[in-house]
């Protein structure tokens, strides 16, 4: 953002000219190179239609992010007083100049935007290719996604008349190439792709059965995750839904009926859509990343409240709309589920560093709402959807956001677990490393030495933060038990014992944790430090599990009793 004064100028100048004067053009993204993954088409269909989001500044965000640390660091004056619907909105809103510059500018093209977030940020606009392609001096063409053949319309640059680009922080679609959403879940678990790594030592509270087959008694074993039924109903965990994967009902009693007898059968979650989402019924229908991520909320945060966030595909792009539409359509609520759990994700080089952003100060206004965000890592190693051939290790996305909790995965016994080969890692090239993790990074890179020197980027937001078990997972789907992996094994994990702590935290008259990380950081003795294995890519071991903190494991697995301890101290 500019100064005032010259803000002020710029904002005249640009109020004053006439839509014939818009000819001059500052550059705002481009793009240097196709990625790998697509291959241009031709031009795109003048008459086709782009559905633009348009960003705006907020007018204060670095005011948000500065309570956001306030009331999530434990020891600050404001720990734990979280903001209101109306008090989020007074930082994230835009200005009324910026709004009024950008009616303006969309007016003198006949076009008019909807507002498409709670706080008034982001707008939408219907836009025909020929349009946009004069308003943006951009050359939108079409592209295949060369896996799946999907087409998607962008443009390798585009440009924003001089002027405006003081109130447009992010358009898109333009120059971020998502590949269609996905899960992050590995493969199906059998005997022969089965890690070694579970032939561990067994703990005697644990039950042996747990180094080959993980079930909530496995978890509740080695976490110390308590049984009894939580009592606040005003405590809620939200389970993101995507691509059609739905969860099933009578899937999830028969889960609770095989794996957790102790709870009712009838047990079950409140399912909540946007974009034309659904939660069609069926055994044809079960998606498997969807009844691993309810039953293993449902399933093992006994008591709390569950909801099925599901989207339906009505934006034209993968990951970054859909994550955009469903933290926009939560934080509409006067009170936001106080954890959100997503199992999906992409690599960073897909997106822009502009929209990005924009996803990420989302994150952060949710955490001073009260909400946990929780990410699965992804299952990717440091080579994110990349071959192994990468010269540089890729990041995943949106785990290197440093206001969201992203969650690992190992495998195998505590005190013995180990990292999860699979289990992606590493340091954001788009974010900063936050202060709350600059000691125990500094740690790890200081034992790591000059190992993979050149292949990251040691100043960025080191992920994940934490870890689970993400291995030999016993699930329910579409009528029979099967096993996965994957690191959106953990996140529900994760998920289920923040939302536990939750609620006894609300029951002693104390706020939820929300933003997780200043907590955490500060607490590192709460984890089971994971010193074994590594993630692979790029033909390397990618990043070793050390002691303390590492992008591969982070802090280390949950030890419940300690968290529990340490939040209601904060």
């Amino acid at each position: 953002m500019v100064g005032t004064s010259l803000f002020f100028v710029s904002l005249l100048s640009f109020a004053a000219a006439s839509p014939a004067a818009h000819s001059n053009f500052v550059v705002h993204e481009k793009r240097d190179a196709v990625p790998s993954s697509f291959a241009k088409v031709g031009p795109a269909p003048i008459s086709a239609t782009i559905p633009l989001r348009i960003g705006l500044f907020s007018n204060n965000f670095p005011g948000l992010e500065e309570t956001l640390y306030a009331v999530s660091t434990p020891g600050n004056a404001l720990y734990g007083q979280h903001l209101s619907l109306e008090e989020a909105k007074s930082f994230m809103e835009p200005t009324a100049e910026s709004l009024d510059a950008v009616t303006t500018w969309l007016d003198s093209h006949g076009l008019k935007a909807t507002v498409a977030s709670p706080y008034g940020e982001w707008l939408t606009v219907d836009v025909p290719v020929s349009k946009a392609n004069e308003m943006l001096n951009a050359n939108y063409e079409t592209f295949t996604h060369i896996e799946s053949g999907k087409q998607i319309v962008r443009t390798l640059e585009y440009s924003l008349p001089a002027g405006l680009e003081a109130h447009i922080e992010a358009l898109h679609p333009t120059t971020a190439f998502g590949r269609p959403l996905s899960a992050g879940r590995g493969p199906v678990v059998t005997a022969s792709n089965r890690p070694a790594s579970n032939a561990t030592i067994v703990s005697d509270a644990v039950p042996a059965s747990c180094a080959t087959t993980v079930t909530p008694a496995c978890l509740q074993a080695m976490y110390g995750i308590p049984t009894t039924l939580a009592t606040q109903k005003t405590n809620s965990i939200a389970v993101a839904g995507f691509i059609e994967q739905f969860a099933q009902t009578k899937d999830l009693a028969s889960f609770l009926t095989k794996f957790r007898p102790d709870l009712s059968s009838t047990t079950t979650f409140a399912l909540r859509t946007f974009d034309g989402g659904a939660n069609t019924q069926g055994a044809s229908q079960a998606g498997i990343e969807a009844n691993l991520d309810i039953q293993y909320t449902v399933g093992l945060a006994s008591g709390v409240p569950v909801t099925f966030v599901s989207g339906g595909e009505t934006f034209s792009d993968g990951a970054l709309e859909g994550f955009l539409d469903i933290i926009n359509n939560l934080s509409g609520l006067t009170t936001v589920p106080q954890v959100l759990t997503t199992s999906y994700g992409e690599d960073e080089p897909d997106q822009t560093a502009a929209t990005f952003t924009k996803l990420c100060n989302a994150y952060a206004a949710y955490g001073t709402r009260g909400g946990s965000i929780l990410f699965a890592s992804g299952d990717g190693g440091v080579a994110g959807g990349q071959s192994q051939t990468c010269t540089k290790f890729i990041v995943a996305f949106p785990s290197g956001c440093p206001f969201l909790t992203s969650v690992g995965a190992v495998s195998g016994i505590p005190p013995s677990e180990t990292a999860a080969s699979f289990s992606s890692g590493g340091f954001s090239n788009v974010f900063a490393q936050p202060s709350y993790q600059t000691t125990a990074v500094k740690t790890y890179l200081t034992a790591l030495g000059t190992t993979n020197s050149g292949k990251f980027t040691p100043t960025g937001r080191g992920f994940p933060d934490v870890s689970t078990q993400g291995v030999d997972f016993e699930i329910v789907s579409g009528g029979t038990t099967e096993g996965v992996d994957g690191t959106s094994c953990a996140s529900p994990t994760f998920a289920s014992v923040i939302g536990l702590v939750n609620d006894k935290l609300i029951a002693a008259g104390k706020s939820p944790l929300g933003f997780l990380n200043p907590f955490l950081y500060a607490n590192p003795s709460i984890f089971n430090d994971v010193t074994l294995g590594h993630n692979t890519g790029c033909n390397t071991n990618g990043f070793p599990a050390k002691t303390g903190w590492d992008p591969v494991t982070g802090l280390g697995t949950p030890k419940y009793a300690s968290i529990l301890a340490a939040a209601l101290a904060a």
